[in-house]
């Protein structure tokens, strides 16, 4: 969310901002509903004084002179309170235009973002290692999970329905395995780390901008208001929401949860294997700092370099991309995505990916500091993925394979693995 009166300040950079990433939003509309609420709660307040002032007069003439006293000036409240329950009903309803328009606004992009209306016109920004070569036919990693024992799909969907799996054996100390990497790089970096809520209020979804427009990718519970995060960025940043916090130094905090979305609209080669499936586990990287632009974009920096380092401990190639404004969403003011190597493709996949947001959800979360004049003002919030598995399973087996089909275990890995230093067709089968 962002301050009325910066919007009115910079209403063609807000208006553009929506069109690019795709929201329908009339920032005239909106700023039409803002002055009709306005006037309508000064008429209110005056017309609220005024019965505040006759009430007493209402009192002292009953006292002095009887019940049948201020008769007129009884029928003048009573005019005021009809005046009054028809503007109450119109200030209602423009809140509530004004509120939902607001709620629709997004972040402007940064000044580097790259111009575009897809992830088909992201930038890449960097390239690290080379993809392999390989002497043979190599194998997706459905197949090779299917000759290790380590994913079975379709009893997923026979338990579950589509876009669900289960792990078995070394498939499961794969997953948590990249999962511990990645949470002891970040303990190694000074980040707090949480057990966090899976399930949280709609409130806590609106304040971290994923409603309502990504209200569709979520699951809701049954009769409830309690939704299933996407993301442990949820209650991370809501961890703080309406309190004052310091921030002389960043808050770093990370977290290792399940996930689920409903990944409505995803088609194609997307829905193979475990690239978009309902559930799954992230590590997230959560900063709160003070409202510094440069400051901000140091940060980016250093979160997208840990989830590098982690990749680069796993030994995939990968490429760092600047994402373009019609492939943010509405929260997003500067955005990297991180798309490593996946041989079955022949070409990169997202696996990771990081984002400032300025103080877009610490104004919707009510999240603030005081500056060294002791001045209250909101904090900028950053976020990005470490890891999110098992889609990171998908370069980790087919990258690693041999011709034999077995799979070698990055020596990073090697540890959280038993020692194991490659998985054979036999190794820890059920």
């Amino acid at each position: 969310m962002l301050d009325i009166k910066w919007i009115r300040d910079h209403q063609e950079q807000v208006q553009t901002a929506a069109e690019e990433k795709g929201i329908e939003l009339s920032v005239p509309e909106l700023l039409r509903w803002d002055d009709q609420r306005r006037v309508l709660l000064q008429e209110t307040e005056r017309l609220r004084q005024e019965r505040n002032r006759l009430t007493p007069q209402i009192e002292a003439q009953i006292r002095e002179h009887g019940p049948d006293a201020a008769v007129t000036l009884k029928d003048d409240v009573k005019q005021l309170n009809r005046r009054l329950q028809g503007l109450e009903k119109e200030l209602v309803e423009a809140d509530r235009e004004y509120r939902r328009l607001m709620l629709l606004v997004p972040n402007p992009v940064s000044p580097d973002t790259p111009q575009g209306r897809s992830d088909l016109d992201n930038v890449e920004v960097k390239r690290v290692g080379e993809s392999p070569t390989f002497g043979f036919a190599p194998r997706d990693h459905v197949a090779l999970g299917e000759l290790h024992r380590i994913i079975d799909i379709p009893r997923g969907v026979k338990t579950a329905g589509s876009r669900n799996y289960y792990l078995s054996g070394a498939g499961v100390l794969l997953h948590r395995a990249v999962q511990q990497l990645a949470m002891d790089l970040l303990m190694a970096k000074g980040f707090t780390l949480l057990e966090v809520p899976l399930m949280v209020r709609s409130e806590a979804l609106e304040n971290t901008g994923f409603f309502p427009l990504g209200a569709d990718q979520t699951f809701r519970i049954a009769d409830d208001d309690r939704w299933l995060v996407g993301t442990a960025e949820v209650p991370l940043v809501s961890y703080y929401d309406h309190e004052i916090v310091d921030l002389t130094q960043p808050i770093k905090l990370a977290a290792a949860s399940v996930c689920f979305r409903s990944e409505v609209g995803s088609a194609g080669r997307d829905v193979h294997g475990l690239y978009r499936v309902h559930q799954f586990s992230k590590v997230e990287q959560v900063v709160l700092c003070e409202n510094d632009v440069e400051r901000s974009e140091q940060l980016f920096q250093e979160i997208t370099q840990n989830a590098e380092e982690l990749l680069q401990l796993l030994e995939l190639p990968y490429r760092v991309m600047a994402v373009c404004t019609g492939d943010m969403s509405q929260k997003t003011y500067k955005q990297y995505d991180i798309e490593t190597w996946m041989p079955s493709r022949g070409a990169y996949g997202e696996t990771h990916s990081s984002s400032q947001l300025l103080d877009f959800q610490a104004r919707r979360s009510n999240l603030r500091y005081k500056d060294r004049d002791g001045k209250l003002q909101y904090g900028y919030t950053l976020n990005n993925t470490m890891v999110a598995s098992p889609r990171i399973l998908i370069p980790l087996l087919e990258n690693h394979q041999e011709e034999d089909g077995s799979i070698r275990i990055p020596l990073a890995l090697r540890k959280y693995m038993n020692g194991l230093e490659r998985l054979t067709p036999t190794s820890l089968q059920l």
